[in-house]
């Protein structure tokens, strides 16, 4: 009897495993710019749902997207690099998670982020958990921990795209993207 429970264990553990990385895609990365972003349907960290791109039709955003938690430090230093350049576009950050395990534990992970992040800019912080996979393939996601930084012009096409990690050269490229008109 306990030699079939831990064949059961192991089979089962095998399952999860198997469950877990299967929900786990590599893409290769590619520049997207011309491309329009994909229809995805986002949760403010204030519990505002959003249809993304078709949210910020007619305006440009600044899209900044992280794959992974290690992703925050290369977001964290965009963020400080348009503040201190006094950059004026409006900024929405997508913790973008592709696979169907994180889902069960959204409610979880979006308690975990408002714990660390201030209550003023919940609602520019929007979990991407419905469609994280066609983000990420769209993109690609291979080194993670590099943000993917996207402009979207005010027909929702990107103009800019960076997943290569913050950089000052990167920065002033976005800032004269930003300025230029349609």
């Amino acid at each position: 009897m306990e030699k079939n429970n831990r064949w059961f264990g192991v089979l089962l553990s095998l399952i999860l495993l198997s469950l877990i990385n299967g929900c786990a895609s590599s893409y290769q990365n590619r520049n997207i710019v011309g491309k329009t972003f994909p229809t995805v349907t986002g949760t403010s960290l204030d519990g505002q749902s959003m249809n993304i791109p078709s949210e910020f039709h007619g305006r440009k955003v600044l899209l900044i997207l992280g794959y992974v938690q290690n992703s925050q430090f290369d977001i964290d230093r965009w963020l400080i690099g348009l503040d201190m350049t006094k950059t004026d576009i409006e900024v929405y950050e997508l913790p973008t998670i592709q696979g169907l395990f994180p889902q069960f534990f959204e409610t979880q992970i979006n308690q975990g982020m408002q714990k660390g992040i201030p209550k003023s800019l919940w609602k520019g912080v929007v979990t991407i958990f419905d469609g994280g996979q066609d983000v990420q393939q769209f993109t690609g996601n291979i080194n993670p921990n590099n943000a993917r930084v996207i402009l979207l012009n005010e027909n929702n096409e990107i103009m800019f795209f960076d997943d290569s990690g913050f950089s000052v050269a990167s920065l002033n490229q976005l800032r004269a993207q930003i300025v230029k008109k349609l």
